[in-house]
Order: structure tokens, then C-alpha cells, then sequence
């Protein structure tokens, strides 16, 4: 059968694919290169779905990794890192949950899109090179393009960095009491660009965590209370560290602080001896982030007890009977 004017030459090879697409489309060029084009398509289409396999296998991977943090378990991938939150999730399952479950999110997220990235783009480089195009120039521009968007966002890679590394070291997390050297406060989102806490006067404070140099945990493992009782020169030291002892551990053993505490009050004697008076210190262990309300009721509980005994306060607040202070009419 004789080919028609402009047919291809391999158009007269019956049954082949550039005679099945020449009588389809009559396009000598598309006849032409029907095997080149199909071999390359299925080339391409084998790299696509290599590439969206692989993806979904390591995000399943990942997932598994980070996966348990909300049923209470520690996650696969955290199992190798510090968990300074607590001792057992016994003492603060809430926490320690959010705690994990942030850091375990965060961390996948990031291993995600890394992955994600590495896999398509090898996969883009792939196809490219199969229709011939030429890899090194490309190469070439996209290292120049990214040593100058390294340097135009500098700032943004320190930051996702040190939130990268905070969260691997678990420097802290959401709960957590911290100092942050400008800002103190409950952290109450932990971001790998920015943490935020707020402070006591309710201020929302964000702080980038590339600018974070140093950090100030109060709330990991636990917390210790601090008292400084002050007393009078004239008070009698010994009895007034047995008063204030025992008023502690009353203190200490009533229902809505024993909950609180994990370890008995411990006086540690006198801490300073100032023109005031005699300044008196006794240390709580605490869990985490309760000091401060284990702190305000053994302190106002001493105060009571010392009061109760006659115990002299500090100058000028008071002084032996028959001395008046400043201010203060003779007794």
C-alpha cells in the first residue's frame, strides 16, 4: 500500500506505533518520534510513581515515629532524646502529653517536608535529564539562588535551626516557667521560628528563637521553694528555726499543699546577719511550677507561728519589749 505524501518512512512498517499514529493524527514529526516520546513517557511515569511511593513510605515512617504522643506513650522518635519534663507521666500527664506531642509534631513536620523536597526534587532532575535537557547549568543557578537566599534569610534559617535543636534537647516546653532574659513567663507555644509565653501581667510575649541565647527553666523535674524569714537580733535563733520548722511541715502536711510538695521542708539555718536583723532560709522541693504558692503558704504559715511565739521582727518592724523602734511607741 503506497504512503501517502508526507507520510514518514517508518509509517510503512504495518502494525508498528509510528504507523498507528500517523493514521491517526496524519503529523509526520509526531510519527517520527511516537517511540522516542512513548519510551520516555513511560520512563517519566515510572519515576513519578517510584517518587510518590517512596514519599508516602517515609511519611508513614515518620508518622510512626511520631506517633503515641497523644495516647500517652513516648514516641518512637523521642525515645533517644532528654525528656527533662518530668520523672513519670504519673506527675504530669497533661503536660507531659502537650509537652511530647509538640515536640513530636514539630520535629515530623520538619522531617516531612525535608523529604518531601529531597524526593520530588531528585525526581524533577530525574525527568529533566530524560528528555535530554542539560542538569548543569540548572545546578549551577540553583546553587548561586540559594547561597543568595541564604544570605537574604539568614535570620529565618537561625531561627527554624534553633528551634530545630531546642526541641531535640527539650530545653523547654509548653508549661514551662522560663527566662528568657528579656521576657519571662508560661510558655504556651513552642514554634520552630518563634516561642510564646506569657508573663505574669499577662503580657503574650514572642520571641524569635534565634535570638534566644540563653534559657532559664524553673519547671524541669522540679521546683524548690524558697523562704527567708527574718527575724530580730534579739530573737533567739534556735528556738525561732524550731518554730519556723515545725510550721512548715504543718504547713506542708495540709491537704491542698501536700499535693504539691515531694519532699520535706528543709531548713537550711541562718542565711545573713544584717543591721535589720537575722535572715532565717528554708527550702521546699516542689513539683514543677508550684513553688511559688508552696512559698506564699509556708511563708504566711511562719509569719503566724513567730508571731504566735512573740518572736522579734526585723528593725525597724519591731524590736525587745521596752525598746521602741522608729516610729514606734514604747511598749
Amino acid at each position: 500500500m503506497p504512503l501517502p505524501p508526507g507520510a514518514p518512512t517508518c509509517a510503512a512498517d504495518q502494525g508498528s506505533i509510528c504507523a498507528r499514529v500517523f493514521e491517526l493524527t496524519q503529523a509526520d514529526w509526531l510519527s517520527r518520534s511516537a517511540d522516542q516520546l512513548l519510551a520516555h513517557a513511560v520512563i517519566v511515569l515510572l519515576i513519578v510513581v517510584v517518587a510518590v511511593a517512596l514519599r508516602f513510605a517515609v511519611h508513614r515512617a515518620i508518622h510512626r515515629l511520631t506517633n503515641g504522643a497523644g495516647e500517652g506513650r513516648v514516641p518512637a522518635l523521642l525515645r533517644p532524646l532528654r525528656d527533662r519534663a518530668v520523672r513519670t507521666l504519673r506527675d504530669a500527664a497533661p503536660v507531659m502529653v502537650e509537652r511530647r506531642t509538640q515536640r513530636a509534631q514539630a520535629i515530623g513536620s520538619v522531617l516531612r517536608s525535608f523529604s518531601t523536597i529531597v524526593i520530588y526534587g531528585v525526581a524533577f532532575m530525574l525527568i529533566l535529564g530524560e528528555f535530554g535537557v542539560d542538569l548543569a547549568p540548572i545546578i549551577a543557578s540553583a546553587g548561586i539562588l540559594g547561597v543568595a537566599i541564604g544570605f537574604g534569610s539568614q535570620n529565618l534559617v537561625r531561627d527554624f535551626l534553633s528551634g530545630i535543636f531546642m526541641m531535640l534537647e527539650d530545653q523547654y516546653g509548653v508549661g514551662d516557667f522560663v527566662d528568657l532574659g528579656e521576657a519571662s513567663g508560661t510558655v504556651e507555644a513552642v514554634g520552630l521560628r518563634v516561642t510564646t509565653l506569657r508573663d505574669i501581667a499577662g503580657t503574650v510575649w514572642y520571641v524569635r528563637n534565634g535570638e534566644i541565647l540563653r534559657v532559664g527553666n524553673s519547671s524541669q523535674g522540679y521546683s524548690v521553694a524558697v523562704v527567708d524569714i527574718p527575724v530580730g537580733h534579739t530573737a533567739d535563733v534556735d528556738e525561732a528555726l524550731e518554730i519556723a520548722e515545725r510550721a512548715a511541715n504543718a504547713e506542708c502536711a495540709e491537704p491542698k499543699i501536700a499535693s504539691k510538695v515531694i519532699a520535706p521542708p528543709e531548713m537550711l539555718g541562718v542565711q545573713s546577719v544584717t543591721a535589720e536583723g537575722v535572715l532565717m532560709r528554708l527550702t521546699v522541693r516542689t513539683r514543677p511550677g508550684e513553688q511559688w504558692a508552696v512559698q506564699r503558704a509556708v511563708a504566711a504559715e511562719i509569719k503566724s507561728a513567730l508571731d504566735v511565739a512573740g518572736v522579734p521582727a526585723p528593725f525597724p518592724f519591731g524590736g525587745r519589749p521596752g525598746v521602741a523602734g522608729p516610729g514606734t511607741p514604747a511598749v
